[in-house]
């Protein structure tokens, strides 16, 4: 009995402000509100906005795809205004896995961190793919192929062993990240600006064609279609939670925080509807079921120079994409290792204030699920890992109330307080009812072998508990 109740106090210890605060002092704090903006933006809308609104149109929305973005984006402004307020009062690296340790305690923390990992490198690592395909289909337009035996995952009986070119983007990427953070965000922001100006040429382009009878019927699905595609589209917005893993980096947190991470949802939903309203007036929303419903909207208006622009900017979108997650998931893995949850040599920061061990470990992890593994199984793993870390976050905020001394720190906070952050987790856990019953086989497995690690490794390992000891 004595040892359950030392083993339950040990799993449940919650971590210190001060500890999180001195340690990643050795960050520079050097982003600014339009930096964040830009981190977000870059991966809220990367294929998403090119494909999504096409395909969601005509499977399950018709044009009332407009309102299933609305829905979606309502649901995911709760949840950001819960990230907003935790952001700007514990102004620390790891994101949700940091204020789990400091409000749940550090088992807790360590569930919602392994939740993150799987989103990350995943979500990366299925972007990369993507961009390699783009890449590939691109260099093609001008008479250049790649032997095919280096164009695809590790499958003999197909001819291919290694996805060379998704390989090649991650690695470059974590080198410019490495190479400096200044530097790597000022070429985000160039990029994420470029992309936006393109997709405003599209909007503008396309509205000359949008032709109103097109949005008629509006709900051809229902209202029970609307709310599906909403579920659906949901996961386009899930890229904004990567900014708070910059914290640690910020210029006054408590103010750039929450409007980097309002700042980032409130553009990308008006770009996602807009985008929507004149893809599903350009073209009859039952001829929209195809991988690039932007390029091929155009090229059915004979706008065949701008369709070709378009996909300049999807591989524009899918490369800040992977910047900004290739980023938070090094600091994810710093915030674990400085915890010594895993080898401390994670939590390591060198010379140039960035966390290189980290950045190595998941530029080999993604390199590798990129290069050889079939990817389109595992995609659906993001949204779960995501929508736990969410829900884990809005309830978050009831506990970080009734602590006294983190109640003191002034911040951002979430409006109509309790509601809110009841409604916003109530919401998370709903949409996970909608994820498929494969995803959650393949999500108990992958927690239940993160637990393992836990109590086999991490629990004697842990900084708070050395201390305890």
């Amino acid at each position: 009995m004595v040892m359950s109740m030392g083993l339950r106090q040990r799993v449940f210890q919650k971590e210190n402000l001060e500890r999180y605060l001195q340690k990643d002092s050795q960050f520079e704090r050097t982003l600014s509100a339009i930096d964040l903006i830009a981190l977000g933006v870059g991966a809220v809308i990367g294929t998403g906005i090119f494909i999504l609104p096409g395909t969601v149109a005509a499977t399950k929305a018709g044009p009332g795809i407009i309102l299933s973005f609305i829905i979606a984006a309502i649901v995911c402004a709760v949840a950001a205004m819960c990230y907003a307020e935790f952001s700007s009062v514990l102004p620390v690296a790891g994101s949700a896995y940091s204020y789990g340790n400091i409000v749940y305690g550090e088992m807790v923390g360590w569930i919602i961190g392994w939740a993150l990992v799987l989103e990350y490198v995943l979500a990366v690592a299925a972007v990369a793919v993507g961009w390699a395909a783009y890449f590939n289909s691109f260099i093609a337009g001008f008479g250049l192929s790649l032997p095919k035996a280096v164009t695809g995952s590790f499958n003999p009986a197909k001819g291919t062993y290694v996805n060379i070119v998704a390989i090649v983007i991650v690695c470059l990427i974590a080198w410019i990240i490495d190479a400096g953070l200044k530097t790597s965000v000022r070429l985000n922001n160039i990029i994420v600006a470029v992309k936006l100006a393109i997709i405003i040429i599209f909007l503008l382009v396309g509205s000359f064609y949008v032709k109103p009878s097109n949005w008629t019927p509006f709900a051809p699905f229902g209202t029970n279609g609307i709310f599906q595609g909403a579920a659906v589209v949901f996961f386009a917005y899930l890229g904004f939670d990567c900014v708070s893993a910059s914290a640690a980096e910020v210029k006054n947190a408590k103010k750039n925080m929450p409007i980097g991470i309002i700042g980032t949802l409130v553009i990308c939903t008006i770009f996602y509807i807009l985008v929507s309203a004149v893809l599903t007036g350009m073209v009859s929303y039952t001829r929209l079921n195809v991988d690039d419903a932007v390029s091929f909207a155009l090229q059915l208006v004979h706008q065949n120079f701008v369709a070709g622009i378009v996909s300049i900017g999807a591989l524009a979108g899918m490369f800040t994409m992977m910047v900004t997650m290739i980023y938070s998931s090094s600091r994810l893995l710093y915030s674990i290792g400085r915890d010594g949850l895993l080898p401390s040599f994670l939590g390591k920061i060198d010379k140039h204030h960035a966390p290189k061990n980290a950045m190595i470990i998941v530029t080999i992890v993604i390199s590798l699920l990129a290069g050889f593994i079939p990817l389109d199984q595992l995609a659906n793993l993001v949204n779960i890992g995501t929508l736990i870390a969410f829900a884990f976050v809005s309830f978050g905020i009831l506990l970080l109330r009734r602590n006294p001394k983190l109640n003191a720190i002034k911040g951002f906070r979430v409006p109509f307080y309790p509601v809110l952050p009841v409604v916003s987790g109530l919401l998370c856990l709903f949409m996970m009812t909608k994820l498929a019953l494969e995803t959650w086989i393949a999500s108990l497995v992958w927690f239940a072998f993160g637990l393992i690690i836990y109590f086999s490794y991490g629990i004697r390992h842990s900084k708070l508990n050395q201390e305890q000891d």
